[in-house]
């Protein structure tokens, strides 16, 4: 890679790693995979049960550590499920052949998350989920723990996406406020909050009705990951309601809320949803998530919020600080943008559950 301008790289820079050979994989990658700002990441045709999560540890490769954790291996071919509760390794169509100074970042998709599906990615000589240093070279490994539903999975299926960055990105918080004051990033609060990031908060008065968000029944049946707006939704999930502008959060129950504020993630730039200080309560906005360029850009677009509480029961209240949006520059601008070139699922949501549900 001959690129020397700092930043995330874009789809078209993508495709040049492809055919560098700097991205490989099983099976050639499809155009469906490339999105603005990253790569999604599919399924190859085993999974393992294992016994707990682990790393592969520094100088170790994850198939040696395998034959100690693992229980028993299932063929997906056919389509399989992952139980809830259960911990799962699967190893990837794409490898990577990473150039020096360049590194990645993996999440889990959109929808992923949205069904409560913890999925990360993990490497040969890995010492933390998710992270890729420059120059690695070897394969991509998810390790996958339905934590509401089980799931149905297929070789194929793209839980996870990777982002690919060259040296420093991440905006600074004057870059930020600079940025917002020309054009608005966030709007529907009065005044941005932005500390290491852009915040955001949580809404519990809806302008119509008193729906703020769904609950996971603890006892549901299987989500088939491979089928689009299937599945209904009262199977799945309870409604939860507010009059009073707060909810209280039970302790292990998992939560799609929405924020206050709409975002906006500008076309040479792209986002990382984190969350917030633990301090602040005993819950989390769990998932962290990629937000692509143009995301909200035109369409006002709100993010989504997958909630859990921990150890005690919490009240959550409206316009409550709950996460924040971390900005990152582009190497340069992509050709397509999220929502305008492409089928985006989720381009002007508000409150919305993942993909597979009916409307």
């Amino acid at each position: 890679m001959t690129d020397t301008v700092s930043g995330v790289l874009p789809d078209h820079r993508l495709r040049a790693m492809i055919d560098a050979g700097q991205i490989t994989a099983d099976r050639p990658v499809t155009a469906q995979q490339i999105q603005p700002a990253s790569l999604d990441l599919r399924l190859g045709h085993v999974a393992y049960r294992v016994r707990a999560s682990f790393l592969a540890g520094k100088g170790n490769r994850l198939s040696d550590r395998l034959t100690e954790f693992e229980m028993h291996r299932m063929d997906l071919r056919e389509g399989a499920v992952l139980e809830k509760g259960c911990v799962y390794v699967v190893p990837l169509m794409e490898g990577l052949a990473l150039p020096a100074g360049v590194s990645a970042v993996a999440n889990a998709k959109s929808s992923t998350g949205r069904v409560d599906c913890l999925t990360r990615v993990i490497t040969d000589g890995g010492t933390e989920f998710d992270r890729i240093a420059p120059g690695y070279a070897g394969p991509l490994y998810a390790e996958i723990c339905p934590r509401s539903f089980s799931v149905l999975v297929k070789p194929g299926l793209a839980l996870n996406q990777i982002r690919f960055r060259l040296g420093e990105a991440v905006l600074s918080d004057d870059e930020l406020r600079a940025r917002h004051a020309d054009h608005p990033l966030v709007t529907g609060t009065e005044a941005a909050v932005i500390d290491d990031g852009l915040g955001f908060s949580v809404d519990l008065r809806p302008e119509t009705g008193s729906l703020v968000g769904y609950r996971a029944k603890p006892h549901a049946g299987v989500i088939d990951l491979t089928r689009i707006a299937a599945h209904d939704i009262a199977e799945f999930w309870e409604e939860v309601r507010s009059e009073t502008g707060r909810i209280i959060l039970d302790p292990g129950a998992f939560y799609i809320l929405v924020s206050q504020e709409a975002v906006t993630i500008p076309p040479d730039c792209a986002a990382e949803m984190a969350p917030y200080l633990a301090m602040v309560g005993e819950f989390r906005v769990h998932y962290a998530g990629f937000f692509d360029p143009g995301f909200g850009h035109g369409i006002p677009a709100r993010g989504v919020l997958e909630v859990r509480c921990h150890e005690a029961p919490f009240v959550l209240e409206h316009g409550q600080v709950v996460g924040r949006l971390v900005y990152e520059r582009m190497a340069h601008a992509p050709e397509q943008l999220y929502g305008a070139d492409l089928a985006s699922n989720y381009q002007g949501q508000g409150l919305k559950l993942s993909k597979h549900f009916k409307a």
